[in-house]
């Protein structure tokens, strides 16, 4: 294992608790954004502001090469109330870093902090630009940032991006080529019936009814339609339909969420919960109209980014401790839309065994400080072999 000797970890760890303590929702990152802002600087970087509203990009040169990768991290926190009892824990209430981009921001800025002080014993020849972006929970921060211009602002060859990931044990990552996180699709179900006495349910259409038979055929939908090879989810989440316990409702309204990495799988997925509508609608004598939301698409890691990913780890981890075949996460993750415009790879850096509730979106979750060095020390040697 080849750790970089960082002296200024503590000053890192500060600055993780103190954004940790100030969580801020996606575009709302202004606090964060401004800690980034005046970081990048103190260290010396050119600085930029203003895409998608608060994120915030660092840009380091050396050399007289064209060539420019970009490291991306992300700032935003989540609506949910932390149950921790650390000093730093959060103090906005309902809002919290359970996702980790606390530490992936300061991850970030340490990179850049270590490569401004130590630039000429760095060996690389290029630009490097350090992408601090907003919304990643859901909101589509990424795509905000490239339809603002981030990639003819900053143009670069490939961008990289990180991931804590609890199950996997600190000093170890995973690197994967292709797809390694889900699209993901909502889907709403309206259901019309008929209302009536619920004495009387011969007098109506029960909406209830035919939505309940609804959520079970769903389940059919990937056990009974792609090929056993293949992998998707789809999940209801939500129901809602009624307000007395005397009245069959007129509507009915189910949502939910669909998983899948490819195009052709999330298309046929669509198109076998539309006949599992229209089938049972007629079946129940109701009506049933279906609205899909897609969202983020597939994060795709390109194969040569990748490999070069994997022996930066192997160099930084040593060999044995670099995961080639972890499988696939059905979560979703916005840096896809920067995927689908450059090449370039994604990676797990282990964040320990998620022991105690320690598990992403999980309201005990803690960022690992322990995996500062290694975050650092795989990014400053990123640049150098990339560049």
């Amino acid at each position: 294992m080849k750790l970089l000797d960082i002296s200024f970890l503590a000053d890192l760890v500060a600055i993780r608790h103190d954004i940790h303590a100030h969580p801020e929702l996606a575009f709302k990152e202004v606090r964060t954004a401004d800690i980034v802002a005046r970081e990048l600087a103190a260290y010396g970087l050119e600085v930029h502001r203003g895409l998608a509203g608060t994120g915030v990009v660092g840009v380091l040169r050396k050399g007289s090469s064209a060539r420019a990768i970009g490291l991306r991290a992300d700032m935003d926190a989540l609506p949910l109330h932390e149950k921790n009892e650390f000093p730093h824990r959060s103090r906005q209430q309902g809002q919290m870093h359970a996702c980790g981009h606390d530490g992936h921001s300061t991850l970030l800025l340490g990179a850049a902090r270590y490569m401004a002080e130590h630039l000429e014993s760095i060996d690389f020849d290029g630009t490097v630009y350090f992408i601090f972006q907003p919304a990643e929970e859901s909101e589509g921060g990424a795509a905000v940032m490239i339809e603002d211009g981030l990639f003819e602002q900053f143009p670069m060859d490939a961008v990289f991006g990180l991931h804590n990931w609890p199950g996997i044990a600190v000093g170890e990552m995973a690197v994967m080529p292709g797809a390694v996180m889900a699209g993901t699709c909502a889907f709403e179900i309206a259901v019309r019936g008929h209302g009536c006495h619920a004495a009387m349910p011969h007098q109506g259409v029960d909406t209830l009814v035919a939505a309940s038979q609804l959520v079970l055929a769903l389940q059919t939908v990937v056990a009974r339609n792609l090929h056993p090879c293949e992998a998707a989810v789809v999940s209801v989440t939500q129901i809602h339909g009624g307000e007395a316990w005397n009245i069959i409702p007129d509507d009915a309204v189910l949502r939910g969420t669909i998983r899948t990495f490819k195009a052709e799988v999330q298309e046929l997925v669509e198109h076998a919960i539309e006949r599992l509508c229209s089938g049972i609608a007629s079946a129940f004598g109701a009506q049933i109209t279906v609205n899909f939301d897609r969202r983020y698409p597939p994060t795709v890691n390109s194969i040569a980014e990748t490999e070069l990913c994997r022996r930066v780890a192997a160099q930084v981890f040593g060999n044995d401790k670099v995961h080639q075949d972890e499988l696939p996460s059905m979560g979703a993750e916005d840096f896809a839309y920067m995927l689908r415009d450059k090449p370039g790879c994604y990676v797990w850096l282990g964040n320990g065994p998620g022991t105690g509730g320690c598990t992403l979106h999980n309201p005990h979750y803690d960022f690992n400080d322990e995996i500062l060095k290694f975050g650092i020390s795989y990014w400053v040697r990123l640049v150098e072999n990339a560049l």
